[in-house]
């Protein structure tokens, strides 16, 4: 089953290519991580791909209607910022509008989504805490779960680990891991290549507008991508508790 489909997509802004001939698929099942330098298009590639922005070429997700887009894809986007004082389940439950008629109000379903969003996300103790009083990596967390209780077979998150310390970090990769082994799928900008090699079953590189590289982590993380692509050397091992990468040194 394809999740998402972009055909020959290319971004062109103040007459300047930010993206030059994207194509890809995402099936089902997948945790899919998009790696590359800043200013690369990688934010720019979710949100083309989304319909947020201007573009040439296809995308399946652009094409469908707000009402069938809402069901097909939640999107999280870098912006971490809540500019309403409400509690943090009602901020979750927001999450489920797309399932939900115009003045319905939310059903056991409803609740239920909200309820298994807060446990994966740890945040079960603070549901009566309002979401402006919490921490910087709290609100990206509440904000996650709001993605998460949307329900739908993709997933699409800008930098989502930004912000969360270390155990947040890893325990957020492994919930989209668990998405991906229920059937859905997550496609997740990271810039941290320690966990995208660890925790993505696939990565596409994309380096100065294009796709540099795509398949299995190990399989792209080469020592001359590393090298060409992010300018640097690096450790990489497959271990009997995943694959290990940690950057070694800038190189010329």
């Amino acid at each position: 089953m394809t999740l998402l489909s972009l055909e020959n997509l290319s971004v062109t802004r103040r007459n300047r290519a930010i993206l030059n001939g994207i194509s890809l698929t995402i099936g089902a099942g997948e945790l899919v991580g998009i790696i590359g330098p800043n200013g690369a298009g990688k934010t720019t590639l979710m949100r083309a791909a989304l319909g947020l922005i201007p573009f040439a070429g296809r995308s399946s997700l652009a094409e469908m209607s707000p009402r069938a887009k809402g069901r097909a894809v939640a999107w999280m986007p870098q912006s971490r910022e809540i500019a309403w004082p409400i509690d943090v389940e009602t901020l979750v439950m927001l999450g489920r509008t797309p399932h939900l008629g115009a003045g319905q109000r939310p059903q056991d379903t409803d609740h239920a989504a909200v309820e298994k969003a807060l446990q994966r996300m740890e945040l079960t103790p603070f549901r009566n805490r309002t979401t402006t009083r919490l921490s910087g990596g709290e609100q990206a967390r509440v904000l996650i779960a709001r993605a998460l209780a949307q329900e739908t077979p993709l997933l699409m998150v800008d930098e989502p680990i930004a912000g969360l310390d270390p155990a947040h970090q890893i325990a957020t990769m492994q919930t989209f891991g668990t998405l991906a082994q229920e059937g859905h799928s997550v496609l997740v900008s990271l810039h941290d290549l320690g966990l995208a090699a660890r925790h993505c079953t696939r990565l596409i590189v994309i380096d100065k507008g294009r796709i540099a590289a795509d398949g299995p982590p190990l399989d792209v993380l080469t020592p001359d991508l590393i090298r060409d692509t992010f300018g640097i050397s690096a450790f990489l091992q497959d271990t009997p508790q995943g694959l290990v990468f940690q950057p070694l040194q800038v190189v010329g």
